[in-house]
């Protein structure tokens, strides 16, 4: 069904930015977080839109919130304006920081431990200042917005992440599988690989920044295996850990991790879900050789820790097609 979308003055920014966090983070909880605004006061601006465009925008789901047929098209105009809004004023609202700190950000890897360091090296002179995000699309709007100069992205396969001028990208690993964390005493524990369908009884923990797309990646590989996953538990990275120990729940996991001690980290038969790092910087901020350092000491900081999981070693050493560019 085609519909035809009139929007009214009434309309502002701060709306099509209510819309966008809806679509991207699929929960009015997660959405009033990244806005700053409590859950009462999304459902309001939510219902005005709806009154303006005529129509419901979202639904609700087993997961959160999902967008009508008619939600799905005003979210992509929306976006096309908050991008050119944000293209159009994002410099005039620049802040640079102080001069000779590189504000970097990078998604939760196991390589952070080894980011300022390596940086350092390849950027001598400069302090680092980091911030680590689990959301792909909150680094990707910071760097936008000028709160950052650079940063390390993951991206899901099929779902990727808009970067607006005068950002920019490389892609640092084109592809790395996503392995599953599950309790040392778990049955499945001593397998080498693990099939997802033999996962179809477990409790699942929702993947950290969920708005990127990890979690409706794992609900479209869980179904491609033939169940629906049964997601229990929203927690940050670090705080799942217990419910793994215990057996309480597994979780989807970047595979350079090492395993926590309790856990084990296995590959997934047959690669149901797949990522990619990228490198997105701004021009604005770094010049070309500055943005060649920034690489080189990100693959750097990668290759660090791909040792950490045995696992993933072994994966990543019979993949050189993947290595970093450097």
């Amino acid at each position: 069904m085609n519909y035809q979308i009139i929007l009214d003055v009434d309309l502002e920014i701060r709306h099509l930015r209510m819309i966008s966090a809806l679509a991207e983070t699929g929960s009015v909880t997660r959405a009033a977080a990244r806005l700053g605004l409590s859950q009462p006061a999304i459902t309001n601006q939510l219902h005005q839109v709806e009154s303006v465009v005529g129509g419901e925008l979202f639904v609700r789901s087993r997961s959160g919130v999902e967008p009508t047929p008619l939600g799905r098209q005003v979210v992509a105009r929306a976006r096309i304006v908050l991008s050119e809004v944000d293209a159009l004023f994002g410099d005039l609202r620049l802040s640079t920081g102080p001069a000779g700190v590189l504000r970097l950000g990078s998604v939760h890897l196991a390589c952070v431990a080894s980011i300022v360091g390596r940086m350092g090296e390849a950027l001598p002179g400069s302090e680092i200042s980091l911030r680590i995000e689990p959301s792909t699309v909150l680094l990707a709007e910071a760097l936008t917005r000028g709160h950052l100069d650079a940063a390390l992205l993951g991206v899901i396969e099929g779902f990727d992440v808009t970067l607006a001028a005068p950002v920019v990208s490389r892609t640092l690993v084109p592809r790395y599988p996503i392995f599953v964390a599950l309790s040392a005493a778990h049955p499945l524990a001593g397998e080498e690989e693990i099939r997802l369908a033999d996962l179809k009884d477990e409790a699942w923990i929702s993947p950290p920044g969920a708005d990127d797309g990890s979690l409706a990646a794992l609900r479209a590989s869980c179904r491609a295996a033939g169940f629906e996953p049964r997601v229990l538990y929203d927690a940050p990275s670090g705080a799942a850990r217990p419910l793994v120990v215990e057996g309480r729940g597994v979780r989807l996991v970047d595979p350079s991790w090492p395993p926590a001690p309790g856990t084990v980290v296995r590959p997934l038969a047959g690669e149901p879900q797949v990522a990619r790092l990228v490198v997105a910087w701004r021009r604005d901020r770094l010049s070309g050789e500055e943005a060649a350092a920034l690489y080189r000491g990100l693959a750097d900081a990668y290759s660090d820790h791909v040792d950490g999981n045995p696992a993933f070693s072994r994966w990543w050493h019979t993949h050189p097609e993947v290595h970093p560019l450097t």
